[in-house]
C-alpha cells in the first residue's frame, strides 16, 4: 500500500525543515516558476487537493448581437476565455483561444464583433483587439506599447473610446478610434495633465457627448462632461477643492439626453444614486433611504427600465428601477451572494447578471422581467460551473462578526467587520488564517473561494477575513481612516483581533497565520513586525516591503495615484515616516517563518519589493520560501502556477499550524 497523505506530508515538512543554509533552489511549468527553499510537494498531497484546484466559474460578459445568446468568461485550459452559451444550460462553446487571458469585453453595437483586451504576462499593457464573433478572426486596434482599458462603444457601433497611456506612457488620457468601413482613425480627446486617471463611461445617444471619470484617490473622483465636437469639459459632479473630497462616478445618460445619472457620496456617507439635470442643474437623490454604497446602474436600451445593486454590508442587492417616476423595488427572489455585470438585452424584456455565492462560483444568470418597469419573473441559471466533484453543499459558509479595536467611536470602542468560516465538526481549538484584502481601499466581501474550503477541509483551519479600517463599503470617513500618517491604525486593527481571537473558545490563539496579497502583502509584512510573537506563520504575495522604493518602481502611469493613498516620498517630512514603517527598515522584529510570493512582471508591486524582504530576512536568519512566476504580473492568472502556489500554501501552513496530533486526526485516507 502506498504511503498515505500524511506520512508523506510528514516526509515533505521533514525536508523543508532540514535544508537550513544555502538556498535550494528549482523550477516548475518549464522552468516559468522560480522556487527557493520551497520543498517538494508529494504527488499523493497534489492528488488531494486536486478537485479544489479544478473550480471553474462563468461570469456574464454580454449579450449576442441578437440577444439571444449571451457572452461567459471561463477556464477549460490553463487561462480563462471568451465563449458563448446559446441558452439556458447549453454547451459553453469556446471562441477565443489565446495563451494569455481575456480581460474586458465591450460587444459592439449593431455588429456581430466585440472588442476585448489582453496583456502579456501580467505586464498590465493591454492593447485592444476587435473581435469577429462570427469567423473568430482578430485585430489588434491600438499601438502594441501603451497601456489601455475602459472600453466603450458609442450606440451605433462606429467607434470606441477608451482610456490609453499612447502619448506619452505615463499620462491617463481618453482616446476615440472611429471606424467607417475597413478605415479607422485614432485621436487623442482627453488630455491627463495633473496625473489623475482618466476614463469614458456613457456615450450620448448622438454620440457627440460622453461622460466621463476623473479619478483621484480613493476619497476623491469627479465627473465631466466631453463635447466631442468643441472639446469642451465640464464639471457635473465633484470639485477641485482638495479640501473638499466627494467620490463621484458616472453611471450614463438618460434616454433623452437630458439628465445624467451619477453615485456620489458628496454631503453623506455612502454613495447614491442621483440624477442630475443638465440645463438646470438640479439634482434629484433617488436612494436616499438605502444606507449603503450603491455600485452599480444600468438603463435599458429603450430607457424605459433600470436597475441597480448596493453593497449591504458586504453582501449584494438588486433593485429595478423606473425612470418615468424614479420609483424602485428591491428584488427579493435572488440568492444571498454578490452581483456583478449585470446587462439589459437589447429588447429590454431580461437582465443578465453574474451571481456568486459563498457556496457557488460565479455564474450567469438571466432575469425574465415582466411588462411594468418594477416588475420581474423567473431567475434562470444559464451557466453550471463544475466544482470539481466536490459536495457544494458542504461547503462552509461565513458568518459576519464585529470586533472591538483599540479606538473609540461615539464614546465605545470602534467595531471592525471580519467574516469569520469556520471547519464543519471541529473539535476544541482549531488554528486561524487571518486573510487581508489589497486596496487598500478595497473589501473583503463573502464571495466563492475554493482555496478557503481546502484550507477548512483539509487542515481544519479557521479562516477569518477582517475588512479593518481603510475598507470600502462602510462609508468615506471609515475609508479615510488609514491614509497618510495614520496607515499602521489598519495594523493596530489586526493587533486587536488577535485579542479577540484569544477570547474566542473554539479558536487557538496560539496559532495563528497571516496571509495576504498586494496592499495586503504589506500588512502580512506589517504585522509580523509588531506581532510577531503571537503569530507562527505569514504568506506575503506581491505585497510591498517599502513604500519609498514602491512608490519610486511603480510604474509612473499609477505613481501619482498612489502617492495620493499612502503619501508622497518626495516631501521630507513624509519621506522619513515611510522609510519608519516600512517593513524592510525593520526585518529584525520579524521573527516569523515567510513565504513570499512574486510575479517576475508586476507593474504595480514591482519584483524587487519581494527581492529586498526576502535577502533582508535570510540575512537576518528566518526562515523563508520564495516563489516568483516569470510569465506573471500581480497575482497569477495561469493555472498551473496557481496550482503549484496553492499547494505549497498548504504545505506551508501545515508545517506552522499544525500540531502532531492534529496531523493524525486529518480526515487524509491513505491512497
Amino acid at each position: 500500500m502506498q504511503k498515505g497523505w500524511r506520512s508523506l506530508l510528514i516526509a515533505a515538512l521533514i525536508t523543508a525543515t532540514s535544508a537550513a543554509g544555502a538556498v535550494e533552489t528549482r523550477t516548475l511549468n518549464n522552468g516559468q516558476l522560480i522556487l527557493e527553499d520551497v520543498p517538494n510537494i508529494p504527488q499523493t498531497i497534489i492528488n488531494e487537493l486536486n478537485r479544489y484546484q479544478n473550480v471553474r466559474s462563468a461570469s456574464f460578459r454580454g449579450w449576442d448581437l441578437d440577444g439571444n445568446g449571451i457572452y461567459v468568461s471561463t477556464r477549460f485550459g490553463e487561462v480563462s476565455q471568451l465563449h458563448k452559451v446559446e441558452n439556458a444550460g447549453g454547451a459553453r462553446r469556446q471562441l477565443t483561444f489565446f495563451e494569455e487571458p481575456i480581460g474586458g469585453i465591450s460587444t459592439r453595437p449593431e455588429h456581430s464583433q466585440l472588442a476585448f483586451t489582453m496583456d502579456a504576462g501580467g505586464n498590465e499593457y493591454a492593447q485592444i483587439f476587435l473581435f469577429d464573433t462570427e469567423n473568430g478572426t482578430s485585430e489588434m486596434i491600438t499601438d502594441g506599447e501603451s497601456r489601455n482599458g475602459s472600453i466603450l462603444w458609442n450606440k451605433q457601433g462606429s467607434a470606441i473610446a477608451y482610456q490609453s497611456t499612447r502619448r506619452d506612457g505615463r499620462a491617463n488620457d481618453i482616446w476615440l478610434t472611429t471606424f467607417d468601413g475597413d478605415k479607422k482613425e485614432d485621436r487623442l480627446i482627453l488630455k491627463s495633465e495633473d496625473g489623475s486617471w482618466w476614463g469614458p463611461s456613457d456615450f450620448s445617444q448622438s454620440g457627440s457627448q460622453i461622460l466621463v471619470m476623473q479619478y483621484i484617490s480613493s476619497t476623491r473622483s469627479n465627473v465631466h462632461l466631453l463635447d466631442l465636437d468643441s472639446g469642451e469639459v465640464s464639471l457635473l459632479a465633484g470639485t477641485s477643492d482638495e479640501e473638499a473630497d466627494s467620490r463621484n462616478f458616472p453611471a450614463g445618460f438618460s434616454y433623452d439626453n437630458r439628465s445624467v445619472y451619477i453615485i456620489s457620496d458628496k454631503g453623506r456617507e455612502f454613495t447614491q444614486l442621483i440624477r442630475k439635470d443638465l440645463e438646470s442643474g438640479d439634482e434629484k437623490i433617488i436612494t436616499s433611504d438605502i444606507p449603503w454604497d450603491i455600485s452599480s446602474f444600468i438603463l435599458s436600451k429603450d430607457g424605459r427600465r433600470g436597475a441597480f445593486v448596493a453593497n449591504e454590508n458586504g453582501m449584494s442587492t438588486l433593485y429595478l428601477y423606473d425612470p418615468r417616476n424614479d420609483r424602485y423595488r428591491k428584488v427579493d427572489s435572488l440568492p444571498i451572494g454578490l452581483i456583478g455585470g449585470i446587462e439589459f438585452n437589447p429588447e429590454g424584456d431580461k437582465l443578465a447578471l453574474t451571481l456568486n455565492t459563498p457556496k457557488t462560483p460565479s455564474d450567469s444568470f438571466v432575469m425574465d422581467l415582466g411588462r411594468r418597469p418594477l416588475s420581474s419573473g423567473d431567475l434562470t441559471r444559464w451557466t453550471f460551473s463544475e466544482v470539481g466533484g466536490l459536495d457544494s453543499e458542504s461547503f462552509v459558509e461565513p458568518e459576519l462578526v464585529h470586533y472591538p479595536t483599540f479606538d473609540e467611536e461615539d464614546g465605545k470602542p470602534r467595531e471592525i467587520p471580519a467574516f469569520v468560516y469556520k471547519p464543519r465538526n471541529a473539535k476544541g481549538p482549531v488554528p486561524v488564517v487571518i486573510s487581508i484584502h489589497g486596496g487598500p481601499e478595497g473589501q473583503y466581501r463573502p464571495m466563492f473561494s475554493s482555496t478557503y474550503q481546502l484550507w477548512l477541509e483539509k487542515l481544519g483551519v479557521a479562516v477569518i477575513a477582517p475588512n479593518v479600517r481603510g475598507s470600502a463599503g462602510y462609508g468615506k470617513s471609515y475609508l479615510a481612516m488609514d491614509n497618510g500618517y495614520k496607515r499602521e491604525d489598519s495594523v493596530r486593527d489586526i493587533g486587536a483581533l488577535l485579542d479577540w481571537i484569544a477570547t474566542q473558545p473554539d479558536l487557538d490563539a496560539e496559532r495563528v497565520a497571516v496571509f495576504g496579497g498586494s496592499y495586503g502583502g504589506y500588512m502580512v509584512l506589517a504585522s509580523s513586525v509588531y506581532y510577531s510573537d503571537r503569530l507562527k506563520a505569514a504568506v506575503d504575495i506581491v505585497g510591498i516591503s517599502n513604500f519609498v522604493t514602491f512608490l519610486t518602481n511603480t510604474k509612473s502611469y499609477r505613481r501619482d495615484l498612489r502617492r495620493v493613498e499612502y503619501g508622497d516620498e518626495r516631501d521630507p517630512q513624509m519621506r522619513a515616516f515611510l522609510e519608519k514603517i516600512s517593513p524592510n527598515n525593520n526585518v529584525d522584529k520579524i521573527q516569523v517563518p515567510m513565504f513570499v510570493v512574486q510575479g517576475q512582471n508586476d507593474p504595480r508591486v514591482p519584483v524587487t519589493e519581494a527581492e529586498q524582504i526576502v535577502a533582508a530576512l535570510r540575512e537576518n536568519g528566518n526562515q523563508v520560501w520564495y516563489m516568483n512566476a516569470l510569465n506573471e504580473g500581480h497575482g497569477y492568472r495561469k493555472k498551473e502556477n496557481s496550482d503549484a502556489f496553492t499547494q505549497a500554501t498548504a504545505l506551508f501552513f501545515a508545517e506552522h499550524l499544525l500540531s502532531e496530533d492534529q496531523k493524525k486526526q486529518l480526515s487524509l485516507n491513505e491512497q
